[in-house]
């Protein structure tokens, strides 16, 4: 019997009213296991106002009441990893591994929204003048919401609305329809943590509820992790109906390898990069940028190490790498690369008809590696999200980072190099959000803020760390003048507050 995934309002699964379903894929086999329930406007309405019925009072609990909850709630996560990471496995097909590594990435938020304390600490100046003090404070906003993305279902989710919560906030969530199952696992473990019903609400579906969030009333802000295209419809919808946005959008992040670098170094960490969870990660290295005469050692070190991935099932601990998530997907991957020596790029590896033996029907596509790619190709221009990687080569390092700096991404890139001069000039020369010297994805920890440049990011805040708490706060400055006890009556002046 096929599983149905419902919605989680006020605190209890909610059964899907509007009677349309999607369908959930195990990507290993490429048969539906799950029918995901679509909401409807009444029903995102429906969430919207459980949250802020649930505003009403968690906005003003107490700070040591909301950590004790989260505490709580990060001992629940840890205890449940492999249970979420087989959730993950299930839907979107990558290796166990992988998947609790991506539940201890959204942990590591859940840390930092544990000691949410230090980061709502305000400020204050006294006798500003004579007896007036100043204090700046930050005070949560209301309902916010989170849209998010199939790769990582829980990590992602785990960037939110753990900091917004903690902050004050209540929250709703719209995961992927692909893989839905990993968000509703928080949302149960969230209220055997004592979180208050209404706080964490999560509705699926389509455009239909993402738009309904974005035009809601009563959603003061939106965060976003997707494609470039979505982003910036996310942030001009949003923005045009006054919410505060933040939306992440896609990458082409490149990898530049200088002629001093330890080659196979930059070979391991560029398969890494490009081939770790199947290429779906908006982080991954999708172009290595060979300067000067490495180019044909590099590219050799990178295919011997690519023909051994071992590709299968996530649920076979064999595995290093599993199928990607739709099999339409897989299409559009492996149009990228039979299209490749066409636009003038050199196909090395060739993972396009790649099956693995009693899956054949699963949404399987093997290692594909692209050298001397022009940077006209679409292998080069568009965002791939899958296990492709372009290598363009370069005669100088200048040129290298004039050909990084012109892409519309600025999401993440990374330098190989022993170098110490040349790895300060490109962090301090090149037009991207996070930057890795000698780390191929160069995530940062949860303390620090997650975010790209130019098409990769709308909005003013990176998410996570100092820019997320940020994000689901809003300052507010107070200035007080209380008369001494001794002071007599007062005369009115007219005149410009006497500060000196």
């Amino acid at each position: 019997m096929t599983k149905i995934v419902n919605h989680w309002i006020g605190g209890k699964t909610v059964e899907g009213a509007s009677g349309t379903y999607g369908p959930v894929t195990d990507p290993a086999t490429g048969a539906v296991t799950t029918n995901v329930a679509f909401a409807t406007v009444d029903e995102v309405d429906a969430a919207v106002a459980a949250a802020k019925d649930a505003y009403a009072t968690w906005g003003t609990s107490s700070l040591a009441k909301r950590s004790a909850i989260l505490f709580k709630f990060r001992a629940l996560l840890d205890a449940n990893r492999d249970a979420i990471a087989e959730l993950i496995t299930a839907e979107h097909g990558k290796v166990h591994s992988d998947a609790l590594g991506e539940v201890a990435r959204g942990l590591e938020i859940v840390e930092l929204a544990c000691g949410i304390t230090v980061q709502l600490k305000g400020e204050l100046s006294t006798e500003v003048a004579s007896r007036v003090d100043v204090s700046s404070i930050r005070q949560s906003l209301g309902v916010v919401a989170g849209i998010t993305p199939f790769n990582f279902p829980a990590m992602v989710p785990m960037w939110m609305f753990p900091i917004a919560i903690a902050c004050g906030n209540t929250f709703v969530l719209k995961p992927s329809e692909k893989d839905p199952s990993a968000a509703m696992k928080l949302a149960e473990l969230f209220a055997e943590a004592g979180l208050p019903d209404g706080v964490f609400n999560v509705v699926h579906g389509d455009k239909v509820a993402v738009d309904r969030l974005l035009d809601h009333p009563d959603v003061k802000a939106v965060s976003f992790v997707g494609s470039t295209p979505i982003a910036r419809y996310i942030h001009t919808t949003a923005s045009t109906n006054g919410k505060r946005v933040q939306a992440l959008g896609g990458a082409k992040n490149h990898m530049l390898v200088l002629p001093d670098a330890d080659l196979d170094a930059a070979a391991d960490a560029a398969v890494s990069a490009a081939y770790g969870s199947a290429g779906e990660r908006c982080m991954a290295i999708s172009a290595v940028v060979a300067v000067g005469a490495i180019g044909d050692e590099l590219v050799q070190k990178i295919r011997e190490r690519a023909e051994k991935i071992k590709i299968g099932p996530g649920n076979d601990p064999t595995s290093e790498m599993g199928p990607l998530i739709t099999a339409v997907h897989r299409d559009k991957v492996a149009s990228y690369v039979t299209g490749a020596a066409a636009e003038g790029a050199e196909v090395v590896l060739d993972g396009s008809g790649y099956t693995v033996d009693g899956f054949e029907d699963g949404h399987w596509i093997g290692i594909s590696l692209l050298d001397k790619v022009p940077t006209s190709a679409k292998a080069y221009t568009d965002e791939i999200f899958g296990p492709v990687l372009c290598v363009l080569r370069v005669d100088t390092y200048d040129e290298g980072v004039a050909l990084i700096n012109s892409s519309p991404f600025g999401n993440g890139t990374a330098i190989f190099t022993r170098d110490g001069g040349a790895a300060r000039r490109f962090q301090l020369e090149i037009e991207a959000g996070m930057v890795g010297v000698n780390v191929p994805i160069p995530v940062p920890v949860g303390y620090h803020s997650f975010g790209g440049w130019k098409d990769s990011l709308f909005g003013d805040h990176h998410i996570y760390g100092n820019d997320g708490t940020h994000f689901y706060t809003r300052g507010k400055v107070v200035t007080t003048r209380w008369p001494d006890p001794a002071d007599g009556p007062s005369a009115v002046d007219l005149g410009f507050p006497r500060n000196h």
